[in-house]
């Protein structure tokens, strides 16, 4: 997974603004007591990263891949 799906998945998932606070401000237990932005700066995989938001935060496995997107024509 690329940091921008990364990205991409915490908008959808949470909104833009919020996406951000989460990143800055949730602990991840998983990740060693680091904030998911953390996380990433300091090379852990956004996929890594990203499962570790969505079992803290509960997010329903049928929301982990993300929502649909239509293909550009």
């Amino acid at each position: 997974m690329r940091l921008s799906d990364f990205w991409r998945l915490m908008d959808d998932e949470f909104g833009p603004a919020y996406s951000r606070v989460l990143a800055s401000d949730l602990v991840l237990g998983s990740l060693g007591g680091k904030t998911a932005a953390e996380a990433l700066g300091g090379g852990i995989e956004p996929k890594t990263v990203w499962l570790a938001v969505c079992d803290v935060q509960d997010v329903p496995p049928e929301r982990r891949l993300g929502r649909d997107i239509a293909p550009k024509k």
